[in-house]
């Protein structure tokens, strides 16, 4: 009786150990198994915990939440800033490439906004759009045309006396120098005289360069001039075609509202090139009113310098009056060159402050 009891115990033992080993087999097939199924779908095999022992690791955070908000926020705008900048610098140099095409074409905007409102008259009358473009394209150059040949005509007609009167303001000039108080001599004159002949003597290539430079410019002003007048010709014909074309290329969304916003803004340019005609002529009239009665010589000429002149922004009036003040003081002296001076800037002072903010604003 005493060896049924062992027996029995060996062999339930015997049961226990295959059936842990068992169990581990099983275990290690189902491991196995996922393991080929992680493999097959791309992700990651099956990691076994840690052991009890080991020291828990803490989880790293994502980088994005460990860079603080401000300096997120300064590379988000840093890297926009950069690809603006970098857009702004590609645009430049493709503008400096083509400038002259950039500026005829603005220039054929300017005079299409002073000469559209008659072509727009011109329909309501019944005029059909080709012959009331061209008549207001005839009427336009004309006028341009006989303004530069009086301008031609009166410098051709006066630069005779000119230059006389070039050498007469030179000589006076001298002596007032000699009897000004800067305590100059004759000989620091005829230094300064001497020295100017040497250095066009030293730079007789360079001025011919420049010479030649200066026929390369006439040629792509012509070429302007050109491209210009048939940029005009086509905005008159075809401009609202040719916005409704440049509509197409504006995205989807922007659309409405470029679209409201392009009439908008070429009538504000219509009325700026309006003012801006207005103001120029005033200027004109005023300082040539101001230099014929100083007895300045070619004060028309100038006077339609001015005008053209008031329409570049910034410069274009200090030019313009620095070229009346050097004639006159080159031609009468310092006096008059002083009371020319007087002139443009009284008659620039009133048109800065009064009439152009009247008429413009």
């Amino acid at each position: 009786m005493s060896r049924v009891p062992g027996w029995l115990g060996r062999l339930g033992a015997g049961l226990n150990r295959m059936g842990r080993q068992w169990e581990e087999r099983r275990a290690e097939a189902e491991r196995e198994h996922t393991d080929a199924e992680h493999e097959a779908a791309g992700s990651p095999a099956y990691v076994p915990p840690p052991p009890g022992y080991a020291p828990a690791v803490a989880p790293r955070p994502d980088p994005a939440q460990a860079v603080p908000w401000g300096v997120r926020v300064a590379a988000e705008a840093g890297w926009r800033l950069l690809v603006l900048a970098g857009t702004l610098w590609v645009l430049m140099r493709v503008i400096s490439a083509v400038q002259l095409v950039v500026l005829a074409f603005v220039a054929a905007l300017l005079m299409t906004a002073l000469l559209q409102p008659t072509v727009g008259r011109l329909r309501r009358l019944g005029v059909p759009r080709g012959l009331a473009t061209a008549l207001t394209a005839l009427l336009g150059f004309v006028v341009m045309g006989l303004v530069g040949w009086f301008v031609t005509w009166q410098v051709m007609e006066n630069i005779g006396n000119l230059s006389d009167q070039v050498q007469d303001g030179i000589d006076e000039l001298r002596r007032w120098l000699l009897d000004s108080p800067f305590h100059v001599t004759d000989k620091q004159i005829n230094d300064i005289a001497e020295n100017l002949r040497e250095a066009i003597g030293a730079n007789t290539d360079q001025i011919t360069s420049a010479g030649l430079e200066g026929v390369t410019v006439v040629v792509e002003t012509l070429t302007g001039i050109l491209l210009a007048v048939f940029s005009t010709l086509f905005l008159l014909h075809d401009g609202r075609r040719i916005w409704e074309w440049t509509l197409k290329l504006v995205p989807a969304a922007a659309r409405p509202g470029v679209a409201g916003a392009g009439p908008r803004a070429w009538r504000t340019l219509t009325a700026y090139v309006r003012g801006t005609v207005i103001v120029a002529l005033i200027d004109a009239i005023f300082i040539g009113l101001g230099i014929y009665f100083l007895d300045v010589p070619m004060a028309v000429p100038l006077a339609v310098f001015i005008f053209l002149f008031a329409f570049i922004p910034l410069v274009g009036a200090v030019i313009s009056g620095a070229l009346a003040v050097v004639v006159a003081l080159v031609t009468q002296g310092v006096f008059t060159a002083v009371m020319t001076l007087a002139v443009v800037l009284a008659v620039q002072q009133i048109e800065g402050h009064i009439l152009q903010p009247f008429i413009l604003g």
